[in-house]
């Protein structure tokens, strides 16, 4: 089984590859009568196209998503919605002189022991061009999920350079192209971005994804647990190689009276969490906090420095790639964080319609 989708009750494939004549995907199980045009799936995407900065590639798409099927006068109707993105500004002459030699930190050697054929035009499937199609599904997700929960993303370390929490500011994430909720990081990050790229390499960051407004009660306490489908969903993110929730590996460091989230009763009767270390999931459920994931994207593996390898003929060589890359992917996967926190979440609120209300 190919594994190309994702989700139960609100799922959603992806189709095409990075140098094909486009990219796409179907999203299924989406209620009806819920307003939807391509603008709202196009705010999303343009936040993580390329080109918007000399930090990311300066492959020069414009990601303008169609809608095919699935809506009628503006409202869903109830049946697949098929979401349809043209690549326009592919280079494929780029990867002519590495199209047998396996880049290492890359998929290209595991495609071609899995399938035994792969498209070696910027890395076919395995290319994060893919993910265009998960802010594409995500931007309906967040439709499905209504105005009351807001999913936001920032990026909180590039390299070893860390935000300053105590300066954390959401209004600072799109006024600047790192997302960074920290304004006096940005130049550092910029002159560290500059000199990456010009000695031909790249480097990986972390992001922080939160949900505000989830209710409490969305989850399943064993199988489907809401942090762990999230993390996986995460983990799924081309590039990505560790996730964690709340506190996370942190955790480990704390001791029981310091990890425990206490509880009190506001003057409305509801329940006042003192602290969040659990990331707003408590055995598998929304606790109505905050929930709050990061994950980790190694560095882009695509770089100038030339690096040992082997070639699918099996001679040993140097390889070093030429062409438009990310010398840092972990910029534009925040939007596809974001897109992923909202496609679980959807999925999860219908699964808790259908069985507790």
């Amino acid at each position: 089984m190919s594994q190309n989708s994702f989700g139960r009750l609100f799922r959603f494939t992806t189709w095409g590859e990075s140098h094909g004549l486009a990219i796409g995907c179907t999203v299924d199980g989406v209620p009806p009568r819920i307003p939807l045009g391509e603008p709202d799936i196009q705010q999303w995407l343009d936040k993580r196209r390329p080109g918007q900065s000399r930090h990311t590639t300066q492959r020069r798409e414009q990601d303008q998503v169609k809608i095919l099927s699935g809506v009628f006068d503006g409202m869903t109707t109830g049946t697949p919605i098929s979401l349809f993105i043209e690549n326009t500004d592919q280079r494929s002459r780029d990867y002519g002189e590495i199209k047998n030699k396996y880049r290492p930190a890359h998929a290209d050697i595991t495609y071609d022991q899995k399938y035994g054929i792969r498209d070696y035009r910027g890395g076919g499937r395995s290319s994060a061009r893919e993910t265009a199609m998960r802010v594409a599904a995500g931007g309906v997700a967040r439709k499905v999920l209504g105005k009351h929960i807001v999913i936001r993303a920032a990026l909180v370390q590039v390299g070893q350079s860390k935000v300053d929490r105590d300066r954390w500011d959401w209004g600072e994430v799109d006024k600047n192209p790192f997302f960074c909720p920290d304004a006096n990081k940005v130049a550092e990050w910029e002159s560290l971005m500059d000199k990456t790229r010009k000695d031909g390499s790249s480097l990986g960051a972390i992001i922080e994804v939160v949900a505000c407004g989830v209710p409490a009660g969305w989850g399943e306490p064993i199988y489907g647990k809401l942090d762990a489908e999230l993390a996986a969903s995460m983990m799924s993110i081309n590039a990505v190689k560790a996730v964690e929730i709340g506190a996370g590996m942190e955790a480990a460091c704390l001791r029981g009276e310091e990890n425990a989230d206490e509880m009190r009763l506001g003057n409305d009767g509801q329940v006042i969490f003192l602290s969040n270390h659990a990331g707003g999931v408590l055995g598998g459920i929304s606790s109505g906090q905050d929930i709050i994931v990061r994950f980790a994207v190694k560095p882009t593996s695509s770089i100038r420095i030339p690096r040992r390898t082997i070639t699918s003929d099996g001679d040993e060589v140097e390889v070093s790639t030429k062409g438009r890359h990310d010398p840092c992917v972990g910029i534009r996967a925040v939007p596809v964080g974001e897109a992923m926190m909202a496609c679980v979440l959807a999925d999860q609120m219908l699964r808790h319609k259908a069985q507790c209300e």
